[in-house]
């Protein structure tokens, strides 16, 4: 049995490994632009290059550059250093060298694919459906150019699916649920710690984790590894975020004023009358469009000093309180956003691709794709997409598929979590940021169909713990 399962664990990896690494360099590398939050991890590392373009092509190569000083928070810096000392060893040009980054992490995703499969109670070919079905949301164009890029949103894709191993594996038998134990302890670190965003996970993966109950486990073999699994997690994510800032408070003042002069008034609705509930005067109508980077933006106005604390979190909450309409609609945008899935200003090919400016690849648009062709209708789509997670969810509990249950239901809180937290304390890069909702999303779909098929019996299924099995007696002739 273990040999058996060591050898598929290993043709999964193998293939895996084989087709997304075909799927980063063939015909030519594929990545993801800076869209100017680079910096923020580059300076850590002593990498910069302040003379080529940001948006329009991926800088595969980044030399060095003086030292700059960044609070930001992300377990992506721990790739990038991996990254970085890989290039030394291979005497790669350059401090920090996206191909090699991509390399990396086309190894991590492949294992975190072939774990994942481990830990489906499935059998034959329902668990190579499920690899393929992983392998398409993994390598879809709306979210592989991140594991090339200096933006961190790929540490939490890798984060979110090595959770979602670590849970599965942790209702199998003992062995698998000591592997599953360290796969979600490494899940979980990445995860949580990738962006600020994604620190929403905190209690979601808390109540995941105290909810795992492999069948038969009572008392200590029940709590004993999810306890050590918090403690772990809880551990090193105080300790990471305690390094600088966690929740981005020197960016509070820059995301209230997008999310008012991009998002609540944004020149298509009640503009004066917005504007006089936020307690704004009707002369920063002017306003409306620009960021908090703008050259002509309403902090660079005269008479801004005087109207600064309405640019506040407790000013915004009590807009949104008292007009629930305009709430719907900012949501809606937002379910928009999270279906466009690609943002219309990054692109994915490197200067010297021979391809123009801006230039996206669609080698794998499955599920970006579709979810591109739906995006007009925004929460019209979104919402039943999310009754059809929750019903799969209560189906595997009442079926006691509990594993699919507790994942479907982290996935799709995430989700809606995400959803309200971008379109609602943002206001700019709504398709980029929104990728937190996208992404959860598709991949809840995915382990809602693999929770309708039927479980592999009683010789690949789990093990109770701690219940002898039943003795066949010859029957007398």
């Amino acid at each position: 049995m273990r040999f058996r399962e060591l050898r598929f664990g290993l043709a999964v990896f193998t293939a895996s490994l084989a087709l997304l690494l075909v799927r980063f360099l063939v015909p030519r590398p594929v990545g993801m632009a800076d869209n100017g939050d680079g910096w923020r991890l580059l300076c850590k590392l002593g990498a910069q290059e302040f003379d080529r373009p940001s948006e329009d092509f991926v800088r595969f190569g980044y030399g060095a550059a003086p030292p700059c000083d960044s609070a930001y928070v992300s377990s992506q810096s721990w790739f990038d250093w991996a990254a970085t000392k890989l290039g030394e060893l291979f005497g790669v040009a350059g401090v920090l060298n996206l191909i090699v980054l991509g390399v990396l992490t086309c190894v991590l995703v492949a294992a975190a694919i072939t774990l994942t499969v481990l830990g489906l109670d499935l059998r034959g070919w329902h668990r190579v459906l499920a690899t393929a079905l992983l392998l398409l949301v993994m390598g879809d164009s709306a979210f592989f150019g991140y594991f090339a890029s200096v933006l961190s949103e790929g540490a939490a894709f890798l984060g979110i699916l090595l959770i979602c191993g670590g849970l599965l594996l942790m209702h199998r038998r003992l062995g698998l649920r000591r592997t599953g134990a360290v796969v979600t302890v490494l899940g979980g670190l990445i995860g949580l710690n990738a962006k600020s965003q994604t620190l929403v996970l905190i209690p979601l993966f808390v109540l995941a984790v105290l909810l795992v109950r492999p069948p038969g486990a009572r008392g200590r073999a029940r709590w004993a590894l999810p306890v050590v699994v918090l403690a772990i997690v809880g551990a090193g994510t105080f300790a990471m975020q305690s390094q600088g800032d966690p929740a981005n408070a020197e960016y509070r003042q820059a995301n209230m004023y997008n999310a008012i002069f991009n998002s609540i008034v944004d020149g298509k609705h009640d503009t004066k009358g917005d504007l006089a509930a936020l307690g704004l005067p009707g002369s920063f109508e002017k306003y409306v469009g620009t960021g908090w980077w703008s050259a002509n933006g309403a902090k660079h106005d005269p008479s801004y000093p005087q109207y600064e604390d309405r640019i506040s979190r407790r000013n915004v909450a009590d807009y949104y309180a008292s007009h629930p309409a305009r709430v719907a609609q900012i949501l809606q945008q937002g379910g928009v956003n999270t279906l466009t899935a690609r943002p219309g200003n990054l692109g994915s090919f490197g200067e010297l691709s021979g391809q123009p400016p801006l230039a996206k690849e669609y080698r794998v648009p499955v599920f970006s794709g579709l979810s591109a062709l739906a995006a007009p209708l925004g929460l019209f789509v979104l919402v039943p997409l999310w009754a059809l997670v929750a019903w799969a969810g209560v189906r595997a509990f009442r079926h006691r598929r509990r594993e699919y249950g507790i994942v479907l239901f982290l996935l799709l809180f995430f989700a809606v979590g995400q959803l309200g937290l971008s379109a609602l304390g943002e206001g700019i890069e709504g398709v980029k940021h929104q990728l937190l909702t996208l992404f959860p999303t598709v991949l809840a779909i995915v382990f809602g169909i693999l929770s309708l098929l039927p479980r592999a019996g009683a010789a690949d299924g789990p093990e109770p713990a701690g219940e002898p099995r039943a003795e066949v007696l010859p029957v007398a002739r």
